[in-house]
């Protein structure tokens, strides 16, 4: 059925059924599994009234951001191990959480998308809801919603 699945996570814990139920069907299709977790920029604003940030405490910020998300998909790793699915991982840098997605799943050859169909990540604190819309709507191939 599938070959390759690519699982957005954040960690949370609606992302965590989308997880589960990427293992489960990985399981059942002896599909391999790319977990994913975008990283985002720490955000820059040049705005009259703003204060210039230390390159060095952004860096350290973000450095702290990719751990973190490191963090999340090494926590896939272990639940694939248990089943005995084989788990890629990326973290990738990025605002723009859908066009990620959608990028990886194609340079991943990834037949499937499973995500969740909302959370919050980030600094931003985005609705990870809208950018599931976005992948619904651009995807070339076919996406696993879960509430």
């Amino acid at each position: 059925m599938y070959q390759h699945i690519l699982l957005a996570t954040d960690g949370s814990e609606l992302s965590e059924k989308a997880v589960r139920h990427a293992l489960a069907l990985a399981k059942l299709s002896h599909a391999t599994v790319t977990a994913v977790n975008i990283s985002p920029n720490y955000p820059r604003s040049y705005f009259e009234g703003s204060t210039m940030q230390n390159p060095d405490d952004i860096a350290r910020i973000e450095e702290g951001w990719e751990r973190a998300a490191q963090s999340i998909v090494d926590k896939v790793v272990a639940e694939g191990a248990a089943t005995g699915v084989p788990i890629k991982t990326l973290v990738i840098k990025s605002d723009m959480i859908a066009e990620a997605l959608l990028e990886t799943a194609k340079k991943e050859n990834c037949d499937l998308i499973v995500m969740a169909s909302h959370g919050y990540r980030g600094l931003k604190r985005l609705l990870l809801g809208s950018e599931t819309q976005h992948v619904l709507t651009h995807a070339t191939i076919p996406v696993l919603v879960l509430r």
